[in-house]
C-alpha cells in the first residue's frame, strides 16, 4: 500500500468518525482507535496519539459552530469538568491499587444498561418548571434552538451529575479511556437536558480533556505525523458535516445511534477485560 492510498484511506475513516463524533458527542476516537488497530495494525500508542488529535480537531470543528448556534451550554460543561479532572486526578493516583478487569466488566455493564436508559427517555414529553437549587444558584439553565425558535429547559438533580462526572474521570484515570460516554449520560440522564445540547456540551468537554493529555503524548512520541495528519483532516471534515446534520436529524435518531456507539464499546471494553488485555 503507498503512503497515497494510506492516507487516502484514514481520511474516509476519520471523515465517518469525526460525523458520528459531532452527532454523538462522542468525539472520533471511540472509532478512529479500533480502526487504527484492527484495520491498518497501527501501534496502539500511534493509535490512541492520533484519537487525541482527532478528539481536539473534533471539539475544535464543532464547538464554534454549536455554540454559534446556540446549543452547548458552557457554565455546565465548565462546572462538570472540575467534577472530571479531580476524578482523573484520583484515578491516577489509584491505578497500581485497583484491579482493571473488574472495573472494565462494571464499566461494560453500566454502558449497556445506558444504552437502553438513552433509547428509552422520551422528553418531548417531560416539561420541568423549576430547577435544583445549584442549578439556580450557579445559573446552568439555558435555551437551545428548536423549530426556528429557542425553547427554555431547566436543569435537574445536579449534585447526582457532578458524581457521575466525578466516576467518570475516575474511570478515565484508571483505564485509560475517554468519558465521552459518561458526559452525555450525565447530562441527558441526571441534569435532564435536551439531547443535542447534552451532546454539543460534551464535545466541548471532550476538547479540554484531550488538550491535557496531548501534550504528554507528544513528549513521548506517539504523535505520528503520516497517521495524525490524515486522521486530523478527515476528521475535522467530518465533524463540520456532522456539526450541520445535528441540526435536522430528529432527536430520535441520535439516541439510537449513540445507543448503538456505547453498546459496541461496551462489548470492546468487556472482551478486553474478560481477555485480560485491558
Amino acid at each position: 500500500m503507498t503512503v497515497l492510498t494510506f492516507s487516502l484511506l484514514l481520511i474516509v475513516f476519520s471523515f465517518l468518525a469525526g460525523v458520528i463524533g459531532a452527532l454523538t458527542g462522542l468525539g472520533g476516537g471511540v472509532i478512529v482507535i479500533p480502526v487504527l488497530v484492527l484495520i491498518f495494525h497501527i501501534n496502539i500508542h500511534y493509535a490512541m496519539g492520533a484519537s487525541l488529535i482527532s478528539v481536539l480537531a473534533t471539539s475544535s470543528g464543532t464547538a464554534a459552530a454549536y455554540l454559534r448556534e446556540g446549543y452547548t451550554n458552557l457554565r455546565i460543561g465548565i462546572f462538570l469538568e472540575v467534577a472530571a479532572v479531580t476524578g482523573a486526578f484520583i484515578g491516577a493516583m489509584l491505578v497500581a491499587f485497583i484491579s482493571k478487569s473488574f472495573l472494565g466488566i462494571v464499566f461494560s455493564l453500566v454502558l449497556f444498561f445506558s444504552a437502553y436508559l438513552t433509547i428509552k427517555r422520551k422528553e418531548d414529553h417531560e416539561d420541568y418548571t423549576t430547577s435544583h437549587p445549584w442549578a439556580t444558584a450557579l445559573q446552568l439553565d439555558g435555551t437551545y434552538p428548536y423549530k426556528n425558535n429557542f425553547l427554555s429547559y431547566r436543569v435537574q438533580h445536579v449534585p447526582f451529575a457532578f458524581s457521575i462526572m466525578g466516576l467518570a474521570g475516575l474511570l478515565a484515570g484508571l483505564l485509560g479511556i475517554g468519558s465521552g460516554t459518561l458526559k452525555v449520560l450525565a447530562m441527558d440522564q441526571a441534569l435532564r437536558l435536551p439531547y443535542k445540547v447534552s451532546t454539543t456540551t460534551s464535545n466541548f468537554m471532550i476538547g479540554i480533556t484531550a488538550a491535557a493529555s496531548a501534550g504528554i503524548y507528544f513528549a513521548n512520541g506517539y504523535i505520528n505525523v503520516l497517521v495524525a495528519f490524515p486522521v486530523m483532516i478527515g476528521v475535522v471534515m467530518g465533524s463540520f458535516s456532522g456539526a450541520k446534520l445535528l441540526m435536522y436529524v430528529h432527536t430520535r435518531y441520535l439516541r439510537v445511534l449513540f445507543s448503538i456507539v456505547i453498546t459496541l464499546v461496551g462489548f470492546q471494553m468487556l472482551y478486553k477485560a474478560l481477555s485480560g488485555t485491558l
